[in-house]
Formats: structure tokens, C-alpha cells, sequence
């Protein structure tokens, strides 16, 4: 399993979640997906927001939340909430090495009984007056970048190439 796990309660919108699943091959991270889908996983617009780069996703599904957990014990002490309702900033958490990072449905967010349950590792990113939030693979970029701009972009290419000029 990666170090950079990013975890998608019931995602609703396809094209979300394919660039989510872009963003996750792009950073080497691993994409979890908590049951029920909004979607099929043969939805033609997922596939096309993710483009060719299904081949290098670690990609793990579960049915709910319980399930999600007890596959993945260790995310109940580093894992990280993300919505509009918690109460730190997400810049000012330091991830752990091994991160799991939360968001929830795009209509309603994460359940507000799981919220109130680790209320500690809720953040938020922010936003103007009274928006009422990001779209979810925007905010699933800002948190994922954060965790790897705290680990100095450990195993990332950080500088490109111009290609040769034709005479």
C-alpha cells in the first residue's frame, strides 16, 4: 500500500472521480472507494476523466464505512477529514508518513456523525465568505499536493523539459 491514500465516501459524479483517479496515478497514491458508487465503474465518463492512466492506479473498493475500516485499521489514527464543518485549516496539519485523507459525497459531504467522531483530524480548506465548497477532485488536489509538499515531493519528477525547437 502507498504512504498517500486518498478515500472517497460514496463519490456521486463519474468525471469527479476519473480525475480524481488521475490525480492519484500522477502522485503515486492509492485511491479507496466506499460503496454506494453514484455511478458504474464502466461509466464512459469516468473512464474518459481518467484517460490512459488507469493502468498505474491502486484502486480498493469496499461496501460502507465499517468495512473500509476494518480493512484498513491503521487509518483510524492518521486519517485526515476534509469539509466545510471542521475547525483547522488543512495547511496546518502535519500528515503523518503513511496519511490517509477523507471526503464525502459531493451533495452532503462526510456524515457529521463521523465528523463529530474525530472531530480532532477534521480540516478544512478555505474559502471565501459563505461558498459553499470546492469541487471535490479541486479539493482532493489541495490536500494531497499539502502531504506532498510536506514531504518535499519525495519520488515526484519536479522539472520539466522543453523539447528540441525544429529548425
Amino acid at each position: 500500500m502507498y504512504d498517500i491514500n486518498i478515500v472517497l465516501h460514496e463519490p456521486e459524479i463519474p468525471q469527479n472521480t476519473g480525475n480524481i483517479s488521475r490525480t492519484c496515478a500522477a502522485t503515486h497514491s492509492s485511491l479507496h472507494l466506499i460503496r454506494p458508487l453514484g455511478f458504474s465503474l464502466d461509466d464512459k465518463y469516468l473512464k474518459r476523466a481518467g484517460l490512459d492512466y488507469w493502468q498505474y492506479l491502486d484502486i480498493h473498493y469496499y461496501d460502507n464505512l465499517d468495512d473500509f475500516f476494518a480493512q484498513n485499521p491503521d487509518a483510524l489514527d492518521c486519517c485526515y477529514y476534509y469539509s466545510t464543518k471542521a475547525a483547522q485549516n488543512y495547511s496546518e496539519v502535519v500528515y503523518p508518513k503513511k496519511v490517509f485523507l477523507m471526503f464525502g459525497k459531493e451533495t452532503k459531504g462526510l456524515p457529521e456523525d463521523l465528523l463529530r467522531a474525530h472531530y480532532d483530524h477534521t480540516v478544512r480548506i478555505p474559502m471565501w465568505e459563505d461558498l459553499r465548497s470546492l469541487n471535490l477532485s479541486n479539493s482532493v488536489a489541495i490536500g494531497v499536493y499539502e502531504a506532498l509538499r510536506q514531504r518535499d515531493f519525495a519520488g515526484l519528477n519536479e522539472i520539466g523539459h522543453l523539447h528540441e525547437k525544429e529548425i
